[in-house]
């Protein structure tokens, strides 16, 4: 009887709608001095814990947390959604704070993230993650490239080739300006690192 609930109890997250929640504040409590910072530009009362459903590398469904503007959380929801529906896959999804608001660690990880109370890369201006205006996807298979052509991860370095490299999770994870994924959130107005002249392939932001 008892597996029989725990398989209902399963079925039933699965099936559930992504839920969209105010940051608690026990929550901002852990945030502070990790992910947010004095100074950030948006308070922790305007983010929104996104759940979304996605498929994971290993063939199974997840569910994960992003951490995000209010403005565009249920723009969120609805991306998700259609990642989903055409079966993008995605390594992890997980807060920032998970890796005590290390960017790199969370590259690492090859964890896809949004919100973190950072600067630009390369400058003093507050990223669009800051805003809670920014995710990063799948940032191994899509990794920032600077001017010299290397990235920061060695995990990255047989991603620089952009094709699909083979019938796996991680070369579908691949973004191009032709993925289907890529093309969902511009949809939604997002704009794509991919198109920019350094490659931030793992970026996507909607600014207004």
């Amino acid at each position: 009887m008892n597996k029989i609930i725990t398989l209902l109890v399963i079925i039933n997250i699965l099936n559930a709608n992504d839920t969209i929640q105010p940051v608690s504040l026990s929550e901002q409590n852990q945030m502070r001095g990790v992910s947010y910072h004095s100074g950030c530009p948006i308070s922790l009362d305007d983010l929104r814990l996104v759940s979304v459903k996605y498929l994971g590398f290993d063939g199974r469904i997840h569910i994960g947390v992003l951490q995000v503007n209010k403005i565009i959380a249920d723009e969120v929801v609805l991306i998700f959604d259609e990642l989903y529906d055409i079966k993008y896959p995605v390594k992890q999804i997980a807060p920032i704070g998970k890796y005590k608001g290390s960017d790199y660690d969370s590259i690492e990880a090859d964890n896809t993230s949004a919100f973190n109370c950072r600067f630009a890369t390369g400058n003093k201006r507050y990223s669009l993650h800051a805003h809670g205006r920014a995710i990063d996807i799948n940032p191994i298979e899509n990794p920032y490239v600077f001017s010299n052509g290397r990235t920061s991860h060695k995990a990255s370095i047989r991603f620089l080739n952009r094709f699909q490299q083979a019938n796996t999770p991680e070369s579908k994870a691949i973004l191009t300006k032709d993925s289907d994924a890529v093309k969902i959130f511009k949809k939604y107005g997002w704009r794509w690192g991919g198109d920019w002249a350094t490659k931030d392939y793992q970026h996507f932001e909607k600014s207004q």
